[in-house]
């Protein structure tokens, strides 16, 4: 999905396109990870989105950008594959020491401030979602390097709103390409 999801002049078969695949895995691994980080699902955390994590934002999310850079697709093609290894290795790394962690997320926000900056071409839909990663990722690396619960809250709560825009825009392409107009509203 390269390009703003929009209606009937833009549609397109939804299986010439990688895009609402990896906004999807994008989508749900976000939403997952954030609404864990935020504690309002009692007794869980963080590392129980691990496999999730691993399996949907890493295997699919990569698969993706593969499908999508073979297409000639180099943006959302390199911000698939890049955030798939981001979350195979987040997933993987259970055991890294708080500085460990605090300067890999900082690393990835770094990732995510390019995409954003990069997705000034593709449309409203994802700058939200870029910049929103951008800035949880930001404020996950602050509170893990200094140890703020909250601050991990809110990373979390902003993860997870950038997640269902992630979801949103991914329905969009599908329920619109399906429909061949602009069935569910894009703007």
């Amino acid at each position: 999905m390269s390009n703003e999801a929009t209606g009937a002049q833009n549609a397109r078969p939804a299986g010439a396109d990688a895009g609402p695949l990896g906004y999807l895995a994008l989508g749900l691994t976000l939403l997952a990870y954030g609404l864990l980080s935020t504690g309002v699902i009692s007794g869980a955390g963080v590392k129980d989105a691990a496999s999730l994590a691993h399996l949907l934002g890493g295997l699919a999310l990569f698969i993706a950008g593969l499908w999508q850079l073979r297409g000639g697709d180099g943006f959302t093609g390199t911000a698939f594959t890049s955030l798939g290894a981001f979350w195979a290795v987040w997933s993987a790394g259970g055991s890294m020491s708080k500085d460990a962690a605090g300067l890999f997320l900082l690393l990835w926000a770094l990732l995510a401030l390019t995409l954003t900056a990069a997705s000034w071409h593709a449309g409203l839909f994802s700058r939200v979602v870029y910049g929103l990663l951008t800035l949880s990722l930001l404020l996950n690396a602050i509170a893990t390097l200094a140890g703020n619960g909250g601050l991990t809250k809110a990373a979390g709560w902003i993860a997870a709103v950038s997640g269902l825009t992630a979801w949103y825009w991914a329905t969009t392409s599908l329920v619109n390409s399906g429909w061949g107009r602009a069935a569910l509203p894009v703007r």
